[in-house]
């Protein structure tokens, strides 16, 4: 049949597995030498990850053509997040940044081929419909922390609700 897809076996699946964590691993690692200074404190989005989120949060946000102050604050909605976030979690988000801004794995996990101010909506939107269905769950895992970074502190500032039509929390009759 054409367009159908044989079901990998559980080796092949464990190896994609397996295969998966150790990008992320090694990539976490050559973040970490290559940025010494944020490597034993708390992360701080350097410029490859605001670029990186710049690209990914409108797309992740539904909108696009949203404005670069738009874009700036919602990295910056993230940053705060992260900021919040206790410390171990902060290396898992690190590692993750450094997947997704290492060019080699950037190109072959996330399919995206050039750098991130460069990349077109289409190929972010791909690449996040990619790990948001893939079959290897550590990059379902990264998707679903990505749209929670994202979409969390976006939705939370109560500036963007008219944006979707929340009104904002009952007030209390007196």
């Amino acid at each position: 049949m054409a367009g159908t897809f044989p079901h990998p076996s559980r080796r092949s699946f464990l190896k994609a597995g397996l295969i998966g964590t150790l990008a992320l691993t090694t990539a976490g690692g050559i973040y970490r030498v290559l940025q010494p200074s944020v490597a034993s404190t708390r992360f701080i989005l350097d410029d490859k990850a605001r670029s990186a989120l710049t690209a990914i949060a409108p797309v992740m946000i539904g909108n696009v053509d949203a404005a670069l102050a738009d874009r700036d604050r919602a990295v910056s909605l993230v940053s705060e997040a992260i900021a919040g976030l206790p410390l171990t979690t902060q290396k898992e988000i690190q590692d993750l940044f450094a997947l997704l801004t290492l060019g080699p794995t950037r190109r072959f996990l996330a399919g995206v081929p050039d750098e991130w101010d460069k990349a077109r909506p289409e190929d972010v939107a791909a690449f996040l419909q990619s790990w948001r269905h893939s079959r290897i769950g550590l990059l379902q895992t990264a998707y679903h922390a990505l749209h929670d970074l994202i979409i969390g502190p976006w939705y939370a500032d109560a500036s963007n609700w008219a944006s979707i039509g929340y009104p904002g929390p009952l007030k209390e009759l007196s």
